[in-house]
Parts: structure tokens; sequence; C-alpha cells
């Protein structure tokens, strides 16, 4: 019986992963070099704002792709639409450069090891660096210099990459502190998480926790909890401080306890209930690929498990209730994912950062079942 599942498992994520390399394939020929957020009405390419934040998601499932397939197609579209990021290795003004350059490369080092490609990378680790508030012990949100926000801890990773890879102990040290003043203030004690904290610039007092995108200020924005499930597990692989292993673990317990039995979450643990229902599909991704990497840095095989079959279960439900297989108009690979509600932007939609970590996940899950 388990191994029917497995089985049935394995073709329904190569199924997947096939649907997904054909979406992706038509979004190059009809909307070439664009670089896609949201769709809206299931289209990429519409007259609603737009944020580049997310530029690396693309080009990354392209990697992703070629790392499975080996097919040259997918190296060139992901060299073709990575190459024009690099100029983006010195922007202090942005703190997402994790995102821009993890997926993109990272990845593409790993493929060819050209230590041009490190250098980048080690750059834009230090760009982000510099933007380390002294006073607070963070890395200044892009919204506010007095914001910290859960998103930064998929970014700090580019500070540990570059650290580790430069020998920069001033580098380690700056990403060391802003984890642990993220897990001080935004992580709370049963393992939910603040989406933001705001800070006193001149003291560097912690004033109190907030938000932009969750329900309010204490409510546990699911992508943000995804976020720092992710976060402090590529962490802890960078940096073995138990801190962040058992951070992670606690994200995890909680957003396992109040997703639904199926394992996806709803936009917001703590929203009313006229609009809990709505679901998240891209924080069940990024939870789901935080899960599998999680899984494998535990000494007790037992609760291992239990987050890999956790991860399968959610990839499971994703595939087979929102993929947008059977809608031939819709352009993106999964529905079901939220940008930001309370600007109605990409609601119910696919957004990119849910398909790159679904993609992800799927490849992290295959080789074990």
């Amino acid at each position: 019986m388990i191994q029917f599942v497995l089985e049935t498992d394995r073709e329904l994520f190569e199924e997947a992963l096939r649907f997904a390399q054909h979406q992706v394939r038509k979004l190059i020929d009809e909307h070439p070099d664009f670089y896609p957020m949201y769709t809206q009405d299931g289209r990429w390419k519409h007259d609603g704002p737009m944020s580049n934040w997310a530029d690396g998601f693309l080009p990354g499932v392209m990697w992703l792709f070629h790392t499975r397939t080996k097919d040259p197609y997918w190296m060139d579209q992901a060299v073709r639409y990575s190459t024009p990021l690099e100029h983006r290795k010195q922007n202090g003004e942005a703190h997402d450069l994790g995102f821009l350059f993890l997926p993109t490369y990272y990845r593409w080092h790993q493929v060819t090891r050209d230590p041009k490609l490190k250098d980048v990378l080690i750059q834009a680790g230090r760009t982000e660096a510099r933007r380390f508030h002294e006073k607070g012990q963070y890395l200044q949100s892009s919204a506010s210099e007095n914001l910290i926000s859960i998103d930064i801890m998929m970014n700090v990773v580019i500070i540990l990459y570059a650290a580790r890879e430069s020998g920069d102990r001033r580098l380690r040290d700056v990403a060391l502190r802003h984890c642990l003043t993220t897990r001080r203030f935004l992580i709370r004690g049963d393992g939910s998480a603040a989406h933001e904290g705001i800070f006193d610039l001149e003291t560097g007092e912690f004033l109190r926790q907030s938000t932009q995108q969750g329900y309010r200020g204490d409510s546990c924005w699911s992508r943000g909890l995804a976020w720092a499930l992710y976060g402090f597990s590529a962490s802890y692989e960078y940096r073995h401080d138990p801190r962040f292993l058992e951070t992670a673990e606690a994200c995890a317990d909680y957003f396992i306890t109040h997703s639904s039995g199926d394992g996806i979450p709803p936009w917001d643990f703590n929203a009313p209930p006229e609009n809990r229902q709505l679901p998240d599909t891209s924080a069940a991704a990024v939870a789901a690929a935080g899960l599998l990497r999680l899984c494998r840095l535990l000494h007790d095989p037992v609760k291992g498990h239990f987050y890999w079959s956790t991860a399968v279960q959610i990839l499971r439900t994703l595939c087979e209730k929102y993929l947008a297989k059977k809608d031939k108009k819709w352009e993106g690979i999964l529905k079901g994912g939220v940008y930001h509600l309370h600007k109605e932007l990409g609601v119910d939609e696919s957004v990119i950062w849910g398909e790159y970590f679904f993609v992800e996940a799927l490849e992290q899950a295959l080789p074990q079942l």
C-alpha cells in the first residue's frame, strides 16, 4: 500500500513538473523577456501595478528545470533571464537581493562553477549587509528604515553565503545578529510570526509588531510564517546555531497545527471568519519547500519523517486541487495564490514566488519517492 502511494505521488509530481514546463515555455513565447509577478484573471501581463523584488523567481524556475532535465533549452533561457539582473548586485535600496540572486546566480554557479558568478553573489551579500542598523541590530526593510520584516529572513541567506565564501567575519556577524533580532521580536512563543516590527531609530528600542499584508499587527500572516520557517532552516544550514533550528521547528509546528487538514493555510491564520477561508497556495509552496529542507537537518528521524510526509501532503493537495491544468486560458501553474489582499493585487491568482517554491519542493521530494 505504501509503495502504491509513493508511486502515485511520483506520477502526480512528475506530471505537475511537465505541466509547469509547458506553462513557462508558453510564457516565454507569448511574453518574451517579461518578468511576471502575479496574474490578473489568470494572465501574467496586465495593467496592474508590478514590483521588481520578485524578478529572480522566473529564471530560478528555469534553472530548476535545467537541473532536472539537462535540456540545453532551459539553460539558455535561464542564462538569458538571469543575466539582466547582475547590475542589481549594487542596489543598496532593496532588501530583497536574496530573492533576486539565490534562485538565479547561485543555481547558475552550482551548474558551471564559474568564479565570476560567485563574485556576483558575494557582492550582492555585501550590498544586502549595508542595510544593517547598528542600534537596532537588524537589516532595514526597504519600506522604511525603522522597520524589520520577516521577509528578510529569506534574504539574509545571501549574506551568510557571502560570509562563507569570502571569509568575512563582519558579514557573518551582521547576519547572525539580524537572525537573533528577528527571533526575539518577530517570532512569538507559540511559533507564530509577525510580519514586521517597528524600532526607534534614535535608540534602537523595539516598539511594536506591525503588518502591511497580514490581517493586523498581532496576527500571523501565513506567507510570513512560511518565510520564517524556510529562512531559519536555511540560516541553520550555513550557521549551525541551535537557536535557528529551534525557531524553524517552532514555526513549522505552528504552520502544520493551524493549517487545514490538506496542508493549505488561510492567507492569515487569525483572519476573521468572513475571509479566513481564502487560502494562499504560495504560502503552502514555500512551507513545503521549507519543511523538506528542515527535515534533512533534524537529528530526530521520527520528526524528520513527519515534516517530510507533511510536505508531500501539501504538494499532493496543490497538484490535485490547485494546478491550473484544466483551465486552458490560465497562464500560471498554481491557482489560489495571494499577493496583497488589502490592495486587491493577485488575490486567488498565480504568483511567481509560489510557482518557484512549488517547483523547488517537487524537485526536492521526487528523489525520495
